[in-house]
C-alpha cells in the first residue's frame, strides 16, 4: 500500500504536465481567432468542455464551414473514449450520483494517466486524480484565454511548433506505464484496434475502440 501523496507533491509531479497543457491550450485559443471565432466564446468552450482533442476536431469543423450540430457530433465522437474512462475511475470517485458526476469532468486523459501510476492496479489514486484534474482545468481556460488575446500577435501557433506540445506530452505519459508486460500488450491491442477502424469510421470512434479493448485486455 503507497502512502497517500501531499497536494504539494502531487502539483509538482503534475507541473511539466500542465505546462504543455496550458501551451496547447495557448495554441487553441490562438487558433479560435484565426478562425474568427470571439475570444468570449472560445474561453467559454474551454470552461464548459475541458477537452482539447474534441475542441480542436470542432474548431476545425467550424473552420472548413461546417455548421454547429457537426462540430458537436464531431466532439462527442471524440470524447467517447471517456466512457471507458469512467468506468475505470468510477471507484474512486467519492459521494453521491450528483457529486460524482461533477468530478468526474475532471477526469481526462492527463488525470487518468497520472492517478493510474500513483494507484495500485485497477485502483487510481482518488487525491492524485482530483487535484491533477483541478490544476489542468485551471491551466487549460487560462492558456484558452491567454491565447485569445495573443492571437493577434502570434498568428498560426504550428509555426511556432506549438502543435508538437500535446504528441510530445502524451508520448511522456504512457512511456513509463509500459514497463509491465499486460501494460504493453493492452497498448498494442488499442493501437490495432484503432488502426482497424480509422479507414472506415468517423473521428472518435477509432479512440472509443481501443479504450474498450484496453480496458478488456486490463481485466
Amino acid at each position: 500500500m503507497r502512502a497517500p501523496r501531499s497536494v504539494r507533491e502531487i502539483l509538482l509531479t503534475s507541473a511539466p504536465i500542465a505546462l504543455a497543457v496550458f501551451v496547447f491550450a495557448v495554441s487553441f485559443g490562438v487558433l479560435a481567432i484565426t478562425a474568427r471565432i470571439p475570444g468570449w466564446a472560445a474561453v467559454l468552450m474551454s470552461a464548459l468542455v475541458f477537452a482539447g482533442s474534441a475542441q480542436f476536431a470542432a474548431l476545425g469543423v467550424l473552420t472548413a464551414g461546417g455548421g454547429i450540430v457537426t462540430a458537436m457530433l464531431t466532439g462527442g465522437l471524440l470524447n467517447l473514449r471517456y466512457i471507458a474512462t469512467g468506468i475505470a475511475v468510477a471507484r474512486s470517485l467519492p459521494g453521491g450520483p450528483l457529486r460524482r458526476a461533477l468530478l468526474g469532468q475532471l477526469v481526462v486523459d492527463e488525470s487518468y494517466a497520472m492517478a493510474a501510476g500513483a494507484g495500485e492496479p485497477g485502483h487510481p489514486d482518488r487525491r492524485t486524480l482530483l487535484v491533477t484534474g483541478a490544476s489542468l482545468y485551471a491551466v487549460w481556460v487560462l492558456g484558452t484565454l491567454v491565447g485569445t488575446l495573443l492571437g493577434p500577435v502570434l498568428g498560426d501557433p504550428r509555426r511556432l511548433g506549438l502543435d508538437a506540445a500535446f504528441p510530445a506530452l502524451f508520448t511522456a505519459l504512457l512511456w513509463p506505464m509500459l514497463s509491465a508486460r499486460h501494460a504493453v500488450r493492452c497498448a498494442i491491442g488499442g493501437a490495432l484496434v484503432a488502426l482497424v477502424l480509422a479507414p472506415f469510421t468517423p473521428p472518435g470512434v477509432p479512440l472509443a475502440g481501443a479504450a474498450v479493448v484496453g480496458l478488456w485486455l486490463a481485466r
